[in-house]
């Protein structure tokens, strides 16, 4: 029997079982069919891509490629590292159909055993170009995965339609893709269309690298503002709705999206794209996306973001941050995340800046445009904070360990126990690390300096390039330098590094202000909360509650909590409380009637078909946190969040 191992770009391996008469084990041989390691080489043919997305009944996306520059045996790979998801999920298990032929001859095709991302197209010598089809099978339910396709609106991300030829940067590879709709449909991506036809749009041909970069929204409902009229690099805010009435946008809220624009030109004092689009769908049908692109973005929020404008500032982040990302993560990008093709694995070793500053920037400039105002900025930030001082998995891991989280759960399932385990703390704990430098520069400097100068000096640099500059740790520490001369070296391994300390907060002391707690919530929290349907009681009795589909369900219980000590998990459904079917009202009252000696929070809870009675040992009362002013430092926070 023999077991055969193919590792990308490496010669695959092969163990053969021994017989008794030879040695004791088995041996590893090298393979004759090694998978072609990418090489920054011209590919010597194109692919020609045609997607046809009009069946949006059955969600089935039919896919015909036409690949020249085949010299006879070759494999092509589906994209499995995905940029911007920094993990190994592309959805091979949605390619179904595949069939390959040459001049209307059939071509066999094996996959390999063990990279089964891979093909092997058994083409004969004299084979130069081969016809590929199959259907990508976008799920028609929720079990099946994320709704992309719905009869309104969909989203093509066109690494999920297209194979490749292994031996080549991707940036080598030309395309020239051709894309159908359903009739009536408009569409938008950072592609430049050569010509339209009906429904069928052809784009202009561009590196297989640009294409995955630019994915199309389209939908029945559709309308596109400009947020920097006049612009020789214009800016988009491309909008699909399940209804027409979501796209009705009032003037005070295209102003707030026009001055994301010109605040992130005054922050980082450049542009890297020819146009950008923010591909954006309001819906409560598909999945609500946040992904970057260089010259485009992929967004998704609730129907009501614009028509109930006063309840979603706690979304509205989002284009902020995936605005950032086009310089910080796109244009420029740790040097162990870049890699030439789909099929290398990535590093993310520095996603606490990738992520964790664009994280902070998105706050800052959700601020500094009027997305969000000052005080719910503020809101914002102490909801982080707080989260971090009743993180129970700080106490045995990094935050700089979280940077393998996308890499470990690529599926970013939902984790039994959350607060225990820890999951992707690079973005918001690492926002609290940059205010933290950010303060600390401000300090030192008096004021004339900040991470404003970090990021024009890092982000800024080369306008007009589309190239991306790669960067390492000591590429920040420089930069951070240049800046304000300080050991930053150490100031960042001891925050990243850290096991069992205090979270990140000396940025809130520096920037003016303190964390606090009382018995209500902020508006900015309880907007968040009614629109989620979730009920926050994390503070007081450890547990948050989701209330969307099965009222009084846990989603997260904090490890060693008074709901821990319990015997209370994820996942159990509270029936009542002492005594009363449950009511998040109920539930409030019973935690400040325990303030009182004597006065029980009893719990009946459900898991399956079993019943619990649980008494929580709490006496705390409700606390929400809040950030209140703290005199004995400058309002530095305050400055932060001023416009430019």
């Amino acid at each position: 029997m023999k077991l055969v191992f193919a590792f990308l770009g490496l010669c695959a391996l092969s163990v053969s079982v021994s017989d008794a008469s030879e040695s004791s084990g088995p041996h590893v041989v090298a393979s004759i069919m090694p998978i072609a390691a990418p090489a920054d080489r011209a590919y010597p043919g194109e692919i020609q891509l045609n997607v046809d997305a009009s069946d949006v009944t059955r969600r089935i996306v039919r896919v015909h490629e036409t690949i020249s520059g085949i010299a006879g045996e070759t494999v092509l790979l589906y994209p499995k590292w995905l940029p911007g998801t920094h993990s190994p999920e592309g959805p091979i298990d949605r390619v179904a159909g595949l069939r390959v032929t040459a001049q209307g001859a059939s071509v066999g095709w094996t996959r390999d055993p063990v990279e089964v991302y891979a093909f092997r197209v058994h083409a004969t010598a004299g084979v130069k170009s081969i016809d590929v089809d199959f259907q990508y099978l976008s799920p028609p339910n929720d079990a099946a995965g994320d709704i992309e396709i719905t009869r309104d609106l969909l989203f093509i991300p066109w690494n999920n339609v297209v194979l490749y030829p292994a031996g080549y940067f991707a940036r080598q590879i030309p395309v020239v893709t051709t894309l159908k709709l359903p009739a009536g449909w408009q569409s938008a991506t950072a592609l430049d269309g050569a010509s339209t036809s009906g429904a069928q749009t052809t784009y202009k041909r561009v590196s297989l690298e640009t294409l995955i970069d630019s994915p199309v929204y389209a939908g029945r409902y559709a309308k596109r503002l400009e947020l920097d009229p006049g612009s020789t690099a214009p800016v988009y805010l491309d909008l699909f709705a399940d209804h027409p009435e979501s796209l009705e946008v009032k003037p005070e809220q295209l102003q707030a999206h026009r001055a994301l624009v010109s605040q992130a030109y005054k922050l980082f004092g450049s542009r890297h794209y020819a146009h950008y689009d923010f591909l954006y769908s309001l819906s409560d049908q598909v999945f609500q996306e946040g992904l970057e692109h260089q010259q485009s973005s992929e967004n998704g929020t609730d129907p009501e973001t614009f028509t109930d404008w006063d309840k979603t500032a706690y979304e509205r982040d989002l284009l902020a941050h995936e605005y950032t990302h086009s310089w910080n993560g796109k244009f420029r990008r740790p040097a162990d995340l870049w890699v030439p093709n789909y099929n290398v694995p990535m590093q993310n070793s520095l996603l606490w800046v990738y992520e964790g500053q664009t994280q902070y920037w998105g706050t800052v400039l959700a601020a500094r445009s009027g997305l969000r105002t000052r005080q719910q900025s503020l809101d914002d930030i102490a909801q982080t904070a707080a989260y971090y001082e009743i993180q129970s998995g700080r106490r045995w891991r990094s935050l700089q360990d979280t940077t393998n989280d996308a890499i470990i759960d690529p599926g970013r399932l939902a984790l039994g126990w959350g607060n225990w385990q820890r999951f992707e703390d690079y973005y918001s704990e690492a926002s609290l690390i940059w205010l933290d430098a950010d303060t600390l520069i401000r300090e030192r400097s008096q004021g004339k300096r900040s991470l404003d100068d970090f990021a024009h000096a890092f982000f800024g640099v080369n306008d007009g390039s589309v190239t991306t500059l790669t960067y390492t740790f000591g590429d920040v520490v420089k930069a951070l330098n240049g800046v304000e001369a300080y050991d930053w070296t150490a100031f960042l391994r001891e925050r990243l590094d850290a096991i069992g300390k205090p979270p990140p907060l000396d940025g809130l002391r520096r920037g003016g202000y303190k964390l606090v707690y009382t018995d209500a919530p902020s508006e900015y929290q309880s907007a968040s909360e009614g629109q989620s349907k979730r009920t926050d009681l994390l503070y007081s009795i450890g547990i948050s509650l989701k209330d969307k589909d099965t009222p009084g369900t846990i989603s997260e219980v904090v490890w060693d909590g008074p709901a821990f000590k319990a015997n209370i998990t994820e996942g159990m459904q509270i029936l009542a409380i002492n005594g009363v079917a449950y009511d998040t009202d109920i539930l409030k009252d019973a935690i400040t009637a325990a303030k009182s000696p004597g006065s029980p929070i009893e719990l009946i809870l459900k898991r399956g078909d079993r019943y619990l009675v649980a008494n929580i040992d709490y006496h705390g009362g409700l606390r929400y946190p809040h950030l209140e002013r703290d005199t004995s430092a400058p309002a530095r926070l305050d400055e932060i969040l001023t416009p430019r």
